[in-house]
């Protein structure tokens, strides 16, 4: 596993400790509140096999504890690139996620009240798959056109891409999942909404990594919003699997071209040009295409080049802290300044 700087393991130690005094407390709010605890104790997946709750369960103690200690503070602060990769281990606590399961339904509870704590009003969308029930997290903050920041949420039922002997295995999603949720959430902490002149709407969507597996498409959630979207977004900037420590983001072939070339162009002025390489690579089948299909400016921020994606090696010493950091601080800076 990586090393760890001195500043994360203080923030894990926080919310380790904050888990030991008021843990008792939030079991007995958590059964007050309705919809955070699932009637069953596990939910069946794509392969038949269970996920079990009791990691789930006490990873929402523990990260509720740290949602409420990491409030907004009275003045804006940057993106904190340490608090980003605390998100992951938080979202790996959890266990795996896929839609449908009671993992899935504690994290977007957790997702919800996060976003809340930092101020921004929060609604749900949910709908049902091939019997599978879902939910995207929509929070919306700011006045002015709507920009759009999406992320899944939920992780792969199984590890199609592992050897056969581990293919039937949960996949933790720290990247695939993990780092765009984490992008996202500190975002909610940190943008300076009277510097942005837009409503900004995050937007944590369920099922998209269920692709290919069982007769599902790829981004069911966003298609979902997409369709009942009530306005024209400015733009659709969709986060994911950006956490690889080796990182490298080309353009996406199905994005669009333009906002693909100002995001990039804030990269380099930010001195990230080494990570963030204006050429195109890839043509990408993920969140953005919903809306792009539908006309509207969307881009795909991924690193494909990641080599344990659909495995179940897709864990937190995967992830770099430093690339949760450029591409959390490259959307604050678009949103906030005149180039946005």
């Amino acid at each position: 596993m990586r090393r760890m700087n001195d500043k994360r393991w203080m923030w894990i130690g926080i919310a380790c400790g904050a888990v030991l005094v008021v843990g008792g407390i939030w079991i007995v709010l958590s059964a007050s509140r309705p919809g955070l605890v699932p009637a069953s104790d596990s939910t069946e997946v794509a392969t038949g096999a269970s996920i079990p709750t009791s990691t789930a369960t006490s990873a929402a103690m523990s990260t509720r504890v740290v949602a409420l200690t990491l409030t907004t503070p009275s003045q804006p602060l940057d993106f904190d690139a340490d608090l980003a990769y605390l998100r992951i281990l938080e979202q790996c606590g959890f266990g795996a996620r896929p839609t449908g399961s009671m993992s899935n339904r504690l994290l977007g509870d957790y997702v919800r009240a996060t976003v809340a704590a930092y101020g921004w009003s929060v609604e749900v969308q949910e709908f049902v798959y091939r019997k599978v029930a879902g939910r995207n997290i929509i929070a919306r903050k700011g006045k002015g056109p709507v920009v759009i920041l999406g992320a899944h949420y939920d992780t792969r039922p199984y590890a199609d891409y592992d050897p056969p002997e581990t293919r039937n295995q949960h996949i933790l999603g720290a990247n695939d999942g993990g780092s765009g949720v984490a992008v996202l959430l500190e975002l909610a902490r940190v943008l300076d909404m009277d510097k942005v002149p837009y409503e900004v709407r995050l937007a944590f969507f369920d099922a998209e990594d269920r692709g290919n597996l069982d007769g599902w498409p790829f981004s069911v959630g966003a298609e979902e919003y997409a369709k009942v979207l009530e306005v024209d977004p400015k733009y659709v900037i969709v986060v994911d699997m950006v956490g690889d420590e080796s990182q490298t983001i080309y353009w996406d072939r199905n994005s669009d071209p333009e906002l693909n070339a100002r995001i990039w162009d804030v990269a380099a002025e930010l001195g990230y040009a080494r990570y963030f390489i204006p050429e195109l690579r890839w043509r990408m089948i993920d969140d953005h295409l919903p809306f792009a299909k539908r006309g509207w400016k969307a881009i795909d921020i991924i690193d494909f080049d990641y080599p344990h994606w659909h495995t179940t090696q897709d864990t937190a010493d995967k992830v770099s802290a430093e690339s949760l950091g450029r591409v959390g601080r490259v959307i604050e800076v678009f949103l906030e300044g005149p180039g946005g």
